[in-house]
């Protein structure tokens, strides 16, 4: 694939004084959402040089918590100062980053579509708008606790659209979520009665979708993490997670345990580890002209069948 033989000269300029990278931007979108029947809101994050590159980048989806929203990474997170400092000093390669917003967690519940949303109407609306590579090997997905439990279904589910994730204290709880977790009083997950359906938590979390993945050729590296005085025992689930992939990909599910509770402390202290997992996974930027070039041999090739 020609996208592929444009890796080595991204690294050779890597190494050898490309432009240096200084800051990126985040700025905040939306688009009509006819499955919400509303605005879809997202936040963004380019990296420096974006817009005079030329070139088409990888994409990681991040994922917010409970009753979250798409600002969450940016005003909490520190994200925009760890991805510059990550991309300055070559850890990660150049890359695009989509914060989306939803009122759910991340599934077909009882309030929303965002599963459905997610995957139909946002990943194409972004990869068509903004420049970046529309292909598995330049894609990941990561999310914090909510956000966790999103990113552990969508690369379960669907792991040939991700080349790598990262669950930060996912809220992947089995095979019930604790007490004092916020999904027991969640619209998505509470029916017309008001009371939480302990169905539809089984039919949406991780576990509905193991089985399969466990058959499919496709791997995607995971990376977990969690605080060791987690309130939701979070430490705990993402153990489970890890035990039950592991035998499928053993070196390829990570697990690290850092002091603290379920908070933006831990977030922050693990999205470096995080983002430097998912880096050694995706592809680097390629030149737009060569993108162009493979999608016209794509399109040649569709039609000659």
């Amino acid at each position: 694939m020609r996208l592929k033989r444009t890796i080595a000269a991204w690294i050779v300029a890597a190494l050898w004084g490309g432009s240096p990278v200084h800051a990126g931007e985040v700025t905040y979108h939306h688009f009509a959402s006819e499955v919400l029947g509303r605005d879809y809101h997202y936040a963004l994050y380019l990296p420096d040089g974006y817009h005079e590159s030329n070139q088409a980048y990888p994409i990681l989806y991040l994922l917010h918590g409970s009753f979250g929203n798409e600002r969450d990474w940016v005003e909490s997170g520190d994200l925009e100062r760890t991805v510059d400092r990550m991309i300055r000093d070559g850890l990660i390669p150049p890359l695009v980053i989509v914060m989306p917003g939803s009122e759910s967690w991340w599934i077909d519940g009882h309030n929303e579509a965002a599963r459905t949303a997610f995957l139909d109407e946002l990943m194409p609306w972004v990869e068509e708008t903004w420049q970046v590579v529309p292909l598995r090997e330049w894609r990941a997905i990561a999310g914090l606790s909510a956000g966790g439990y999103g990113t552990l279904n969508f690369m379960l589910e669907r792991p040939d659209l991700f080349a790598a994730a990262a669950a930060l204290s996912p809220a992947s709880y089995h095979p019930l979520p604790p007490r004092n977790s916020s999904a027991w009083r969640h619209p998505a997950f509470l029916d017309e009665t008001g009371n939480f359906d302990i169905a539809l938590w089984q039919r949406r979390n991780y576990t509905a979708h193991l089985d399969r993945y466990l058959e499919r050729e496709e791997i995607v590296p995971l990376y977990l993490s969690a605080g060791n005085r987690d309130a939701y025992n979070a430490e705990h689930h993402a153990r489970l997670v890890r035990q039950a992939l592991a035998p499928h990909q053993p070196d390829l599910v990570a697990m690290e345990v850092l002091n603290g509770g379920h908070t933006w402390r831990v977030w922050r202290a693990s999205l470096p580890n995080a983002l430097a997992w998912m880096g050694r996974f995706l592809q680097g930027p390629v030149p737009l002209e060569a993108l162009a070039e493979d999608a016209a041999v794509a399109e040649k090739a569709a039609l000659d069948d």
